[in-house]
C-alpha cells in the first residue's frame, strides 16, 4: 500500500512545516508552558486562518471538507514543534463528536464556529478512578422536567480552563450493561454550578483541569445524540483521538532522532564526532528502525478512518501502543546520547520526553490497547 503524499498533501506539509517553524519556536513553547492559558488568541485566529480548525469539517459547515489523513499531515507536524494550545481538544476531540452526533442544528452551530476559530472545545470523559472503557464514567445526569441535573467530577478534562464549550459524558440511566445510559451534554463553562481547576501534569504544554458539576441544570435540548447511546459514540470518536494522537507521536519521535543524529555529528570525543562509535550508531539505528515502522503503521490507521472502517479500531489500539512506545524509547535514548547537556533546563528534549510520556497514556495505556486489540483480532 503507498502512502506517499499526494502533490495537495505535500504542499500542506510544507505550509504547515514553515508556518509552525516560524511561530512555534522553542521559545514560544516554554513561554506557552509558563501561561497559564496555554495559548495566545492572536496565534488561534492566525491557525483558523489557515484553515486547520475546519480541515475535516464539511463545506457545508465552514469547512474544507478534507480526510482525516489531511488533517494527520498536520497532526504529524505540530508534534515535531510540541505544540500547545487547544487544538486537539477542539479539532480532533470536540469536533469528532459533534461531527457524529450533532443534530443539523448543532452542527451549523458549532462547526462552523469551530471552523472559524470562534469557539475552543473540549470533551470530560475521565473520572477519579480512570477507567478507560464505558464503566468509568459514573457522573450522574438527574432527569428533572426538560432539564438535566449534573452531579460529580471530572479529570484530565484538556483545555477546560479556556474552553467555551464542555461535551460532557454522564448517566443517565443504570443499566447492567455499562456501555448503555451513557449521555453527552453540551454544557457552558460558565454556567452555575460548574468549577474549573488546573492541574498539576508533567507535561505544561496541553494543559489538563479538574471539572466539577454540583447540580449544574442543562436543557434537554444540548444532549448530543441520543440519549442514553452516547458510549457508541464516544468510542469512535476515542478510536480517532488515538489514530491522531499516533500521528501527533510519529512527528515528535522523527524530530528527537534528528536531534540526536545532529548532535552525535558534531559532539566530539577523543578527537572524533560520538557517531562514530558503535554504540551510539546502533542506538540511532534502532530509533530509525522504530520511527520507520511507527510510521506505517500510524499512516496506514489514518487511511483507515475514511479507506477501511472496518479496519479503524483495531488500527488505532495498534498504532497507539506501537508509536507510543516507540516515542517514549526514543527520547529516552536521545536523552542518554545528549548526556548533561541532555539533562538541563535548557535544552528541548526534556520538552519532547515529558509530551512523549504524558501521550503515551492518553487515552488508554499499552495494556488497556493490547487487551483492546487482542479481543478484536479474528
Amino acid at each position: 500500500m503507498d502512502f506517499t503524499l499526494t502533490i495537495e498533501q505535500e504542499m500542506l506539509r510544507q505550509s504547515a512545516r514553515k508556518f509552525l517553524n516560524t511561530n512555534f519556536t522553542s521559545d514560544y513553547v516554554r513561554e506557552m508552558w509558563e501561561n497559564t492559558q496555554g495559548y495566545e488568541p492572536e496565534m488561534w485566529t492566525k491557525i483558523a486562518d489557515l484553515g486547520w480548525m475546519g480541515l475535516t469539517i464539511p463545506e457545508e459547515y465552514g469547512g474544507l471538507g478534507l480526510t482525516f489523513r489531511d488533517l494527520g499531515v498536520i497532526l504529524h507536524e505540530m508534534g515535531r514543534v510540541v505544540m500547545p494550545g487547544p487544538f486537539f481538544s477542539t479539532v480532533v476531540l470536540a469536533t469528532e463528536l459533534i461531527k457524529m452526533a450533532g443534530s443539523e442544528a448543532q452542527r451549523s452551530n458549532l462547526l462552523e464556529k469551530i471552523a472559524s476559530g470562534k469557539l475552543i472545545a473540549t470533551v470530560a470523559l475521565y473520572e477519579e478512578e480512570v477507567e478507560w472503557g464505558a464503566d468509568g464514567i459514573k457522573l450522574s445526569a438527574t432527569k428533572n422536567g426538560e432539564s438535566y441535573s449534573l452531579l460529580g467530577t471530572k479529570l484530565f478534562v484538556p483545555d477546560a480552563h479556556c474552553a467555551d464549550l464542555i461535551i460532557v459524558a454522564a448517566r443517565t440511566q443504570k443499566h447492567v450493561d455499562v456501555n448503555e445510559g451513557i449521555s453527552l451534554f453540551l454544557v457552558d463553562p460558565q454556567a452555575e454550578g460548574v468549577k474549573i481547576e488546573r492541574l498539576p501534569t508533567m507535561d505544561h504544554g496541553r494543559k489538563q483541569c479538574a471539572v466539577s458539576f454540583l447540580n449544574t441544570t442543562v436543557s434537554s435540548n444540548e444532549i448530543l445524540g441520543e440519549v442514553g447511546k452516547g458510549w457508541i459514540i464516544l468510542e469512535k470518536m476515542l478510536t480517532r483521538a488515538n489514530i491522531a494522537l499516533g500521528l501527533e507521536m510519529l512527528g515528535g519521535g522523527e524530530k528527537v532522532l534528528e536531534i540526536a543524529t545532529e548532535y552525535s555529528k558534531v559532539r566530539v570525543q577523543f578527537g572524533q564526532p560520538i557517531g562514530s562509535y558503535q554504540a551510539i550508531k546502533h542506538k540511532c539505528a534502532e530509533m530509525l528502525l522504530q520511527v520507520e515502522s511507527s510510521r506505517s503503521i500510524a499512516e496506514y490507521a489514518a487511511w483507515t478512518v475514511d479507506g477501511n472502517p472496518h479496519e479503524e479500531s483495531k488500527s488505532a489500539s495498534l498504532a497507539k501502543t506501537y508509536v507510543g512506545n516507540m516515542y517514549r524509547k526514543a527520547a529516552a535514548a536521545t536523552l542518554q546520547i545528549l548526556g548533561g547537556i541532555g539533562f538541563s533546563w535548557e535544552h528541548d528534549i526534556h520538552l519532547y520526553y515529558k509530551r512523549a510520556l504524558a501521550s503515551e497514556a492518553m487515552f488508554g495505556d499499552t495494556v488497556f490497547h493490547l487487551e483492546h486489540l487482542a479481543s478484536q483480532w479474528d
